[in-house]
């Protein structure tokens, strides 16, 4: 399986998406990105190893506290992949545009 699969499949499950989506705005802990979690810590951890080994977040130790960060590696990888579907699909649209020009 390839990293970008690891990602997608780790951001399919909806709590995951919703860490992930805490990170964005900054770097925090895990008491943190649990508060207003309907889930437990552990249950948290837990989700953060699999966005860590997905490579979508990085993990830091500051003072006792770990501090989870997103991964911009990661998400570039992603995008990468993405972008290659969107490259072919504008090419796609430029030929139909162009044929349809052709055809007036």
């Amino acid at each position: 399986m390839s990293a970008s699969n690891y990602a997608f499949n780790a951001l399919g499950d909806p709590t995951r998406r919703a860490i992930f989506e805490k990170l964005q705005h900054r770097p925090l802990a895990v008491v943190d990105i649990a508060d207003g979690l309907p889930i437990s810590r552990p249950a948290v951890s837990q989700h953060l190893k699999v966005l860590k080994e997905a490579k979508l977040i990085t993990l830091s130790a500051e003072g006792n506290r770990n501090i989870y960060t997103l991964d911009r590696e990661g998400i570039l990888a992603m995008r990468n992949y993405l972008d290659q579907f969107w490259d072919k699909a504008l090419i796609n649209f430029k030929l139909l545009a162009e044929q349809t020009e052709k055809q007036k």
